[in-house]
């Protein structure tokens, strides 16, 4: 990924606040925070002579669409549902030690962050994700078990 100040070499540069923040760097800034997309900048999106750097920001932010708040993706097309996530996820041991916490079946669906529905993982619940809230350290369990990379953060 890029950063703040390579998104704003891309922008129009004009600081004409239609997409509500001060200035192209503030708000170059408000798209590494996916507070904002490419989209909200006017300029950028309407305008010929910006399409490229339109097309440049649009694809870098591509690989995140469908990211939940913790930034977490799950690719269903590689997923075969082999579970090693839900078993491997700290917070659904914790929430769930009779069920996934000792590799038996989930007991405890209703804390469990990863799940396996219909042969694909699913995630759920992720205010209970280590990768969420105040607190927030970057876990990667899930991520380093799954053996055909079917789940990443971004």
């Amino acid at each position: 990924m890029t950063n703040a100040m390579e998104l704003y070499q891309m922008l129009p540069k004009t600081n004409c606040k239609k997409c509500g923040k001060t200035s192209c760097m503030a708000f170059a800034v408000a798209l590494m925070a996916r507070e904002l997309t490419p989209e909200d900048c006017p300029p950028l999106k309407e305008e010929p002579k910006y399409k490229e750097g339109y097309e440049k920001i649009s694809s870098l932010f591509k690989p995140s669409e469908g990211a939940t708040e913790t930034g977490l993706i799950v690719h269903e097309d590689l997923c075969f549902g082999c579970g090693n996530c839900v078993v491997a996820c700290p917070p659904n041991v914790a929430n769930d030690p009779y069920g996934v916490g000792s590799g038996n079946a989930p007991k405890n669906l209703s804390k469990l962050i990863l799940v396996i529905e219909d042969g694909i993982v699913k995630a759920q619940n992720l205010g209970e994700c280590r990768r969420f809230g105040k607190n927030k350290i970057l876990c990667n369990g899930c991520i380093v078990t799954c053996p055909v990379e079917a789940i990443e953060f971004v």
